[in-house]
């Protein structure tokens, strides 16, 4: 990990504002500034995956989100002032597979299930504390005794119970969706997933197949491009080389301007602009 930039001035400073909001209770001043008040504003954190120390981006979002409820506390609305903690799902599993050195999810069922999961719980009580400790340097004002976890049975029990609502008030319906699906995690995934940076654009060697014209078509072209021999192939590349064995057809693009190319002693039909592939 990257060591922060620090400038000695500026952390001077950074540690006497926060023992100055420490020693004269601004923070709690704060958060009960508006107890009393009718009007109320409904902010519910959406949490922050307690996996690892939190990144620039994080600290982005999390500021816009102080910004708004530091605004509607100064209009006098009454706010809760709750954090939250994501606890569960790929981000905090993977992380923990990498710290402890996994290649697969066999090596989870290798070490334990029960102590794979009780190492993960471990890893979101850390991150939880140093998440907290980052977002009070940042100036973030909350109720950080109460924050919620989505691990916690409460949490859960929650979610079963509006599940059991919808599902009697028959909202839930089964059906087919296509998604793109982790052959590593042996799980769906979701696009958000897909773009954090969590998976990377690798180079793999492509399937290339030559299909090789017969009949009046080979000698047509044999004879208008006065070629040198007859042995002349389409050029085809597919990303799909398991669909070869029950392949019909060659699709062809109106729209593509398409070569015919000599290499060695054959002769290769491709589009123009893929011809550095050979």
């Amino acid at each position: 990990m990257r060591e922060p930039i620090s400038h000695p001035e500026l952390s001077d400073t950074e540690q006497e504002i926060l023992a100055f909001w420490r020693d004269n209770n601004v923070e709690n001043q704060y958060l009960k500034r508006n107890e009393n008040s009718e009007k109320k504003f409904r902010f519910l954190d959406g949490p922050i995956t307690a996996n690892n120390p939190m990144g620039v981006h994080h600290a982005h979002g999390r500021t816009i989100k102080d910004f708004y409820q530091r605004y509607k506390n100064m209009q006098g609305y009454k706010q809760r002032f709750q954090n939250g903690f994501d606890c569960q799902g790929l981000w905090v599993e993977v992380e923990e597979e990498k710290n402890l050195g996994f290649d697969s999810k066999r090596d989870i069922e290798n070490y334990g299930i029960d102590k794979f999961c009780r190492s993960c719980r471990a890893r979101v009580d850390k991150f939880s504390k140093v998440q907290e400790d980052q977002s009070r340097r940042l100036g973030m004002f909350m109720d950080w005794d109460n924050s919620y976890y989505t691990m916690s049975e409460n949490n859960n029990l929650h979610i079963w119970h509006f599940l059991k609502v919808i599902n009697e008030k028959g909202w839930i319906y089964q059906g087919i969706d296509a998604m793109p699906w982790c052959t590593r995690c042996g799980t769906a995934i979701s696009q958000h997933e897909l773009s954090d940076g969590g998976y990377k654009d690798v180079n793999h060697e492509s399937i290339y197949v030559r299909f090789r014209l017969v009949s009046a078509v080979d000698e047509i072209l044999v004879n208008k491009f006065s070629l040198e021999n007859n042995d002349l192939s389409f050029l085809v590349w597919t990303t799909t080389p398991w669909t070869l064995l029950s392949n019909n057809a060659v699709a062809i693009n109106p729209e593509i301007t398409y070569a015919i190319v000599k290499q060695n002693n054959e002769y290769l039909i491709l589009a123009k602009n893929r011809t550095e592939v050979l």
